[in-house]
């Protein structure tokens, strides 16, 4: 221990919270390790000591490292090393970063980073949210500005009571799985996944969760108090000059207001600023610099959308406060995919695919999560054409991944279950468009696409976004389906999905302190009222799922086996298995309990597959009858087929009523012969015989019936001379001999 070593230690609603400072990371600005039960994060922030240069927001950068030593794993890739940061990871570093952005001073141009590593983890408590209250932490006692701390907790429901820093277990159960952060007085970030939870006692959990917020919050502040150290002085970046800005509001406030509130599209109001800026330029070049005339024409911009909003409740597009924009919706768009949604909401644009695959093809999970897999997947893309820009394309950005992360989460609670659809789920969400809110046209698209699919949906999910403008003066004015200006120039994305019964994902994220109750309550209000809208012009697009999945999905059949013989289908080293896929062209996944699903887009193929291994498992007894086919010949018999994948041998003597000196004699390979089970051996070697099915199968017992013949019956043949009792055991005769050849002992049962 250094000798800076500190440990707080604080209660939080039953969960002893411990924050220690001065042991680990000791050249950082601020570090300090979280831990609660047996999860323990190591958070460290730093800052440089000079401005960016040319800066004018906030170079903020948080990282989020899963170490699966922390875990005792050892990572699955090929160089068996933490690479690339997972889903979980990115998601992680959001939650944190989404929530102390707002709470750095305005003017801040510093580059700050937060690295948050995850030493150790016990699968109750979730590292997510103790990165957060780290980040708090480490900022909190720091030299770097900060206008904090927050607090950070998860809200669960169990039993109808509200449970703080939920387990994994706990969440299983929860209807509501809640991150809260806020500060002392406001909210500051939401994000939630819930199953249909009704805006009352989601707005109930968010208060919940605020109040246990200000608990951790007066313990970070002690905190301070005890090893804090005094934050280091800036100068805020150059705002745009006043009397500049003046003067441009005064010349050209009108035409800006005009270009704002044309209601064009975004293309037109864009042009328009562009070209008044222009004009601006020109006008004032010769006494400002054109960097300065942007920065303060950028400003007015600003002032005159706040003012139009706030005081004259207008809007860019002439639309009312709570008034949604035209909507689209199509399904079937493509023709070879397994389903499709295009959904349109004034200038955006989504359109996404639903593709079906056989459960062997679930995603595998290399994270800290107790997850192993996922059989429902929503991918999102939001490529430059959606703007209108040209930009490079390359690997999904963090962006991207929380937006398809999110539109996942809202569709989870009615994705059905595997025992009910057994398929692999993939969506993939392209925006064609983009005017604001792709990710809850994303969640509408996938409603439509899974519909489209024959996904038996229960209802549809649609979802909308929030937007909030406020005043110095306390006013403010919540608005319905925010568009990118209003989103630009807003202090809110307030982004809710749900169905008609109630909230299955949210997203919140402001660009102020925080937000009261009496916002967030009016924000939920609108959202439903808006989400009702657009899910009844979704149902007209498409009112239930198809009937039927589309033939060029996959069709899986599901069948049981006996648990002891899931090792024969699998084989050797997965021998029997493979031979069975490779034959038929099918994807099988066999369950711990028996299960085999068996997937193809050809129907035959999957029924093959499932004669293959019906046979494979099927038990043969001794007296079964069988008609088979004969497969391969040797001199001491045949060997015939009597299960798809099983076959038994039928000795030369065996094979006929007559002598015979070679099998080719009375049968060839292909021809269909009607069988007996006469004996399965210790190595589970079957033996069959034709000639049985003419004589009792024990002494004493019933005649077999004469089996019908594969072959048109032999042309009549001399008669030759018969041993007495050869052809059977009558009464009254002695035994047949041994059969020619074998030296007076029993003729071998198998071949070389």
């Amino acid at each position: 221990m250094g000798k800076g070593y500190r440990c707080f230690q604080r209660e939080i609603e039953g969960h002893l919270l411990t924050i220690e400072t001065g042991h680990m990371a000791g050249q950082a600005n601020g570090a300090v390790t979280v831990r609660m039960g047996d999860t323990v994060i190591l958070v460290t922030a730093c800052m440089s000591p000079t401005p960016k240069e040319g800066g004018d927001f906030l170079p903020l950068t948080v990282d989020y490292e899963e170490r699966l030593y922390a875990a005792g794993k050892i990572p699955g890739s090929f160089f068996r090393r933490e690479g690339r940061p997972s889903q979980e990871a990115i998601l992680a570093a959001r939650l944190t970063d989404r929530s102390i952005r707002p709470l750095f001073p305005k003017g801040f141009c510093n580059e700050v980073q937060v690295i948050a590593t995850v030493l150790s983890v016990d699968m109750e408590f979730q590292p997510d949210v103790l990165a957060g209250i780290g980040a708090s932490a480490a900022l909190t006692i720091s030299d770097i500005p900060f206008d904090g701390p927050l607090g950070m907790c998860r809200v669960g429901i169990v039993g109808g009571q509200m449970v703080a820093f939920p387990s994994y277990g706990q969440l299983k159960e929860s209807p509501l799985d809640l991150v809260v952060a806020s500060t002392s007085d406001a909210v500051v970030m939401l994000e939630a996944g819930a199953k249909e939870v009704p805006e009352d006692l989601f707005l109930q959990a968010v208060l919940y969760g605020h109040r246990l917020n200000g608990e951790i919050v007066a313990f970070l502040q002690e905190i301070a108090r005890e090893v804090g150290v005094p934050k280091a002085p800036f100068t805020p970046a150059p705002s745009p000059d006043p009397l500049l800005v003046d003067e441009i509001h005064t010349r050209f406030g009108e035409a800006i207001a005009q270009a704002v509130f044309s209601g064009a599209e975004k293309g037109e109001r864009m042009a328009a600023l562009e070209a008044l800026l222009r004009q601006v330029t020109a006008a004032l070049e010769e006494r400002f610099p054109p960097q300065a005339i942007n920065a303060a024409f950028r400003r007015v911009v600003r002032a005159v959308f706040r003012k139009g909003v706030l005081e004259e409740g207008r809007r860019p597009d002439g639309r009312s406060p709570r008034e949604v924009r035209p909507i689209t919706c199509q399904v079937g768009v493509l023709p070879r995919t397994h389903g499709t949604g295009l959904f349109r909401r004034g200038e955006t644009q989504v359109l996404t695919i639903t593709t079906l695959g056989s459960l062997a093809e679930r995603q595998e999970l290399d994270t800290l999560s107790p997850e192993e897999s996922k059989r429902y997947i929503h991918h999102y893309n939001f490529p430059p054409y959606s703007t209108g820009e040209v930009r490079r394309i390359g690997s999904p950005g963090r962006r991207e991944v929380g937006h398809g992360a999110l539109a996942e989460r809202a569709l989870l609670p009615l994705i059905p279950s595997e025992e009910e659809f057994p398929y692999t789920i993939r969506l993939v969400s392209e925006v064609m468009s983009s005017n604001g809110s792709t990710s809850m046209a994303s969640v509408c698209g996938s409603s439509l696409s899974l519909m489209d699919a024959g996904v038996p949906l229960p209802r549809h999910v649609a979802g909308i976004a929030i937007g909030l403008v406020t005043g110095e003066d306390g006013r403010y004015r919540v608005l319905t389906d925010i568009q990118g200006l209003e989103d630009h120039e807003g202090d809110m994305d307030f982004k809710v999905a749900g169905t008609e019964r109630g909230i299955t994902a949210v997203q919140m994220d402001v660009k102020i302190r925080g937000i009261t109750e009496a916002i967030l309550r009016e924000a939920l209000e609108q959202a439903r009222e808006a989400r009702l809208l657009i899910l009844k012009r979704m149902e007209e697009a498409i009112a239930a799922p198809r009937s039927t999945v589309s033939p060029y999905a996959p069709k899986v059949l599901r069948m049981t086996i006996p648990v002891e013989k899931i090792g024969t289908l699998i084989g050797p080293g997965g021998k029997m298995i493979r031979s069975i896929i490779e034959q038929t062209k099918t994807t099988i996944d066999v369950g711990d309990d028996g299960t085999v699903l068996i997937g193809s887009p050809d129907p035959e193929a999957v029924e093959r597959a499932r004669a293959l291994i019906a046979g494979l498992v099927q038990e043969v007894k001794v007296g079964d009858i069988y008609t088979g086919k004969v497969t391969r010949l040797i001199p001491l018999g045949a060997f015939v087929e009597i299960l798809p994948g099983k076959e038994g041998m039928v000795p030369l003597s065996e094979l006929s009523d007559r002598r015979l000196s070679r099998p080719e004699e009375e049968v060839k390979v292909g021809d269909e012969v009607t069988v007996v089970v006469t004996e399965i051996d210790r190595l589970g070697r079957i033996n069959l015989s034709r000639k049985a099915l003419f004589r009792p199968l024990a002494p004493g017992g019933p005649r077999a019936p004469p089996p019908p013949r594969a072959q048109p019956p032999p042309p009549p043949r001399r008669p030759q001379a018969i041993p007495p009792g050869a052809r059977g055991s009558t009464p009254g005769r002695p035994p047949p001999p041994p059969p020619r050849g074998s030296g007076g002992q029993p003729a071998p049962r198998r071949g070389p």
